[in-house]
């Protein structure tokens, strides 16, 4: 019979562990949590001092009556829940659910499923650290708190079931305000100037760029440029400069949860919900012809760039015997340092190095391939030495200007044998070895080129999730269900890679700002999260900041009550006449923003989609151009003739023309922009505008 328990929180764990600890150890799964707060309640006992009430979730009763028999039989019960705050609060309401003699139960926690690290931890059993559970309780009240107290706010102001939520509402409110910079952005007019030159005795003719005099001169309108080709007529052109240097690029951290969501939404197109699922699936274990079921990469949520003594020496070691001693690193990796990092795992690495991804291609389905392969990448290169440039750059005098062209070529590549971004596929110039200083060219042609600036662009979800770290918001196990949840909501519609608001979206993000604007605030946000470490680190009691937080909220929420009351949403009367009963249909909201209904529900249940008429004729055809929105939500403006006119615009029309080029304006905050983007013609709205 076995002496000793262990439990873990995933099944997918319990036969792998088993595999490597024996007959001694039984091991089960508690499928998560047990204990949380009660669905129907808002589970704070806000009179006594901010007890939290905790019950068993609904349908785990019948395993914790399982993991209560088995405990009682063990001589000894170790706690292997993931090594994280999460973790450690599910270990403690393991705790208090199992209701055994504290003595007998200990916590263990492992980087990587591999025999050697469980059985290590096995070795080196802890108390629990409260600490820890402490800052995980205060994160789950203050996101109760908020949840429960403004979502039935936003339910009665727009009568569907939406929901606030303490960091996908400052989510929500960072692409909010995106939107708002890309829809008031005015294109600024720059252009170009590129030369076409003739080297003596050479077929390919040099491409270089105008940059100016002394200092760069940037050439605002064609004026400007007109003036610069004026001058440039009769001149001479010759090298004045030939400068060659070297320039290291250094090798990449490993990465940490941020960076892989990014990097394999880049490189691989996945979410971050899938690149999450798919790294767990590594994490608790692969089933490996020859090996059994092992975990192929350590911990997945982790915000450190940190790498043990172990696997750093056995990485070392591979590149050694791989590529040859002058492709490892020398001495010690940097490790990047932030306030707001944790540093409480590794970062996410190979659990052995020496299983590549093409040992483990037959092993693994496409896209755990792919991701495992994207690890391996990562920190074999992150071992590897800085790769080598040789840089050229020259510079061609030409009267009182100068032009300038700057080629590079690899001389070592480092880690680049391994692992290559984006950036590094780059092709650069290569240049002549002729060139020399004082050398006559011959000028081919001038291009000039008009270009306008560019709005920032849309937030992808990689990008959002680095917005979110660097402005120290939410943690690595918040970042993925965050970005769903809005989705699924749909505040945000996802389109291509990018992120877009709806008209949903709007509405609860102006809400938020007028009634709770500190819930939405990003320095309000961060600080929460900065005095969540306190709490794990001790310095900070918890109830302290739950004591101090929600007073606050809850002036908010009163004050919310009174004045959302005043604008409570009625149902407006059209004149749109329903088809089936004839009675006036009116303006509903549902969970995808307004559409029409029969006042006759239910015995009418007609139902039709609802356009907003903007006062604009469409520049097509003439008729009315409605406010419309894409099946994922995302608002544009169309004529409401469609499908016989294909109008479309992402910027509201106006009614004026332009007087330069006659194409139809759009309102860009307060001006009026030409549609045409190479017409460039701006004004000022007026009053009559609006």
């Amino acid at each position: 019979m076995a002496k000793y328990l262990v439990i873990v929180e995933s099944p997918a764990k319990v036969k792998t562990i088993k595999k490597f600890l024996g007959s001694n150890y039984d091991v089960q799964a508690s499928n998560g949590h047990v204990r949380d707060f009660p669905k129907s309640q808002f589970g704070i006992d806000v009179e006594n001092d901010f007890e939290p009430k905790y019950i068993t979730i609904r349908g785990k009763g019948e395993l914790l009556a399982g993991l209560r028999k088995a405990a009682k039989k063990a001589d000894k019960i170790y706690l292997a829940t993931d090594p994280d705050r999460e973790g450690e609060a599910i270990s403690w309401h393991l705790m208090q659910a199992l209701k055994e003699d504290p003595k007998k139960m200990r916590r263990i926690t492992f980087n990587e499923i591999t025999k050697t690290a469980v059985k290590n931890s096995i070795k080196q059993p802890r108390e629990l650290d409260m600490n820890l559970v402490d800052a995980q309780q205060a994160r789950r009240m203050l996101d109760r708190m908020v949840g429960y107290s403004i979502s039935p706010l936003l339910w009665a102001k727009v009568k569907r079931g939406l929901s606030a939520g303490r960091v996908q509402s400052v989510a929500l409110r960072i692409i909010c305000d995106r939107e708002e910079e890309i829809n008031s952005f005015i294109p600024e007019e720059y252009w170009s100037l590129e030369g076409e030159f003739k080297i003596q005795g050479e077929k390919k003719p040099l491409q270089a760029k105008f940059y100016g005099t002394d200092k760069k001169l940037p050439v605002h309108n064609k004026a400007e440029m007109d003036e610069i080709l004026k001058k440039l007529e009769n001149a001479e052109y010759q090298v004045t400069e030939v400068k060659k240097g070297e320039r290291i690029k250094n090798a990449p951290l490993p990465f940490t949860t941020s960076t892989l969501q990014q990097e394999a939404a880049k490189t691989l197109n996945f979410s971050t919900q899938k690149t999450m699922r798919l790294a767990q699936q590594l994490y608790e274990g692969i089933d490996i012809k020859g090996s059994g079921t092992v975990g192929i990469i350590t911990y997945l949520r982790t915000d450190s760039t940190r790498i043990s003594q172990e696997a750093d020496e056995a990485a070392r070691a591979y590149i050694g015997e791989q590529y040859g001693e002058r492709y490892v690193a020398e001495g010690g990796k940097a490790v990047k340092k932030d306030q707001k990092i944790q540093d409480a795992h590794e970062a996410i690495r190979p659990t052995d190095i020496a299983r590549t991804p093409a040992m483990l291609k037959e092993s693994l389905s496409r896209d755990q391939f792919r991701l495992y392969q994207l690890i391996w990448k990562r920190f074999t290169a992150s071992r590897m030495a800085s790769a080598r440039y040789e840089t050229t750059s020259v510079k061609i005098g030409a009267g009182e200007y100068t032009f300038t062209v700057a080629a590079s070529k690899v001389v070592f590549d480092g880690f680049m044998s391994v692992y290559v971004q984006d950036d590094d596929n780059k092709k650069g110039n290569v240049l002549s070895q002729s060139l020399e200083k004082g050398m006559e060219l011959e000028l081919l042609e001038l291009k000039p080129e008009q270009h306008f600036t560019q709005p920032p662009a849309h937030y992808t979800e990689a990008s959002l999730v680095k917005a979110l770290e660097e402005q120290g918001i939410g943690r690595p196990s918040t970042y993925a269900p965050t970005i769903t949840t809005i989705i699924s909501r749909r505040y945000v519609s996802k389109e291509q890679k990018n992120l877009y608001m709806t008209e949903l979206g709007e509405v609860v993000n102006n809400i938020m700002k007028q009634a709770f604007p500190s819930i939405v605030d990003v320095h309000f946000t961060a600080m929460m999260e900065g005095l969540l470490d306190c709490v794990e680190a001790g310095t900070v009691q918890w109830k302290t900041v739950v004591r101090n937080f929600y007073p606050d909220l809850k002036r908010d929420v009163d004050a919310a009550e009174q004045e959302l009351e005043k604008v409570d949403i009625q149902d407006e009367v059209t004149d749109v006449v329903c088809d089936l009963c004839g009675r006036n249909m009116v303006i509903k909201y549902g969970p995808h923003g307004r559409f029409l209904a029969c006042p006759g529900f239910p015995d009418c249940r007609n139902t039709k989609p609802y356009y907003v008429k903007i006062g604009v004729a469409c520049p097509k055809c003439g008729k009315d151009v409605v406010l419309k929105k894409t099946q994922k939500g995302r608002k544009y403006y169309g004529c409401e003739d469609n499908p016989e006119c294909d109008f479309m615009s992402w910027q509201k029309p106006s009614d004026k023309k332009c007087p330069v080029c006659g194409s139809y304006m759009v309102e860009k905050g307060s001006k009026l922009v030409c549609s045409q983007e190479t017409c460039g013609y701006v004004e000022q709205k007026t009053k009559q505008d609006d």
